[in-house]
């Protein structure tokens, strides 16, 4: 078994992702190490291709311009609905998360703004247009098993219930 980072292998890595303000966004430090399955898609595809060829105890630090992270802004993905078409009880303020139907399925939308009468969402990703700083240690590196590939993520202990 190869400790290479390739295709079809199950990566756990730790990382920390900054802004260009140089906050922290996101981090796996305090906890335990993210596994994904390599060339899968289950990374944005900046960082997977900066993982390629890494090797277990290897570390990384890269930016990844917005086209090869969560893409550019998109104002399309922006529009203000009826206040009414939200079915929440309680107060519906910026920031907030929903699920929205849209054409291709189930997506993510975040409140902009609100008023009495409506209530503006945006599709885009929160971090679309924003240049995403790692810093990556490969912790482990191992084949994927077959069910991992046909079901498209990492099991864990016991399998994943479906």
């Amino acid at each position: 078994m190869s400790d290479t980072v390739t295709a079809n292998k199950v990566v756990e890595i730790h990382y920390t992702l900054t802004n260009d303000k140089g906050e922290t966004v996101d981090s796996s430090r305090d906890a335990a190490p993210l596994p994904y399955i390599h060339g899968n898609e289950n990374l944005v595809p900046g960082l997977e291709k900066e993982l390629e060829g890494k090797k277990v105890g290897d570390t990384i630090k890269t930016s990844i311009a917005p086209a090869d992270g969560y893409g550019e802004r998109n104002p399309e993905l922006m529009q203000t609905v009826p206040r009414e078409v939200f079915q929440f009880d309680g107060e519906i303020e910026v920031g907030m998360r929903f699920e929205a139907e849209a054409e291709h399925g189930i997506e993510l939308v975040t409140v902009i703004a609100v008023d009495d009468k409506a209530v503006t969402i945006d599709a885009n990703h929160p971090l679309a247009g924003e240049t995403l700083n790692f810093d990556v240690e490969i912790m482990s590196v191992r084949d994927a098993t077959s069910e991992e590939l046909e079901h498209g993520h990492v099991h864990g202990e016991g399998g994943c219930g479906h």
